[in-house]
């Protein structure tokens, strides 16, 4: 459901404060209606940062609401937006994220950076606060999670990071000294030792090697 924007809120976005007085004058009108349910909502930004559109995705319930990347991500690029901020309120007041909540703006970066329009925020709003993943540095923690990175693109960093781990310790990424660092990396990031061993050409049994001592 697209929001009916006033003149005064199809604004430039300094800053998380500008899009906490938009949303809390939504959350306060939509609250009429279904004043104990979550509300997730899509902020569409241009290139200079004007609000493009305010669009609610996904009604829930008390506690919850379910979102799914291609509702967030359609009107994003039908509107032409190349940058989103997510948003969504605590009926209970409560603004410290959820797992849930980590999980859902996780995955969405991914598919964010995939389609090359970024998520840039996610904020947790009530009637009289808020919270910003951005201010408190949890955006900045979730893209450099790797849970829903697919795999092709893990593979190239680890490539990458491997080659540079090889240049910087004066060898070949081809050497077995090299090949035992991009077997490390790999395990750090929660692959299988068979897995790995077709990534790296070590055997099997050296990767668990290898995984024993770092446990």
């Amino acid at each position: 459901m697209d929001v009916k924007l006033t003149e005064a809120q199809k604004i430039k976005i300094l800053n998380s404060d500008d899009i906490y007085v938009i949303m809390q004058q939504v959350l306060l009108r939509e609250n009429k209606i279904d004043l104990n349910r979550e509300h997730f909502w899509v902020i569409g930004l241009a290139n200079n940062n004007m609000v493009l559109f305010i669009e609610l995705i996904s009604l829930g319930t008390v506690n919850k609401t379910l979102v799914h990347p291609m509702e967030v991500f359609s009107f994003a690029l039908q509107k032409r937006a190349v940058k989103i901020i997510l948003c969504h309120n605590h009926p209970s007041g409560e603004l410290r994220p959820s797992e849930a909540d980590n999980d859902i703006t996780d995955r969405l970066i991914q598919v964010g950076l995939i389609i090359e329009t970024e998520v840039i925020d996610h904020l947790i709003i009530s009637e009289k606060s808020y919270l910003s993943f951005a201010d408190v540095g949890l955006m900045d923690e979730l893209r450099n999670s790797t849970k829903y990175v697919p795999r092709y693109k893990l593979e190239e960093q680890i490539r990458k990071e491997a080659k540079e781990i090889g240049v910087t310790a004066g060898l070949k990424t081809g050497q077995i000294a090299s090949r035992k660092e991009m077997a490390i990396k790999c395990l750090e990031e929660g692959l299988e030792p068979q897995y790995i061993a077709k990534l790296t050409g070590l055997t099997v049994k050296v990767i668990e090697n290898l995984k024993n001592k770092l446990n």
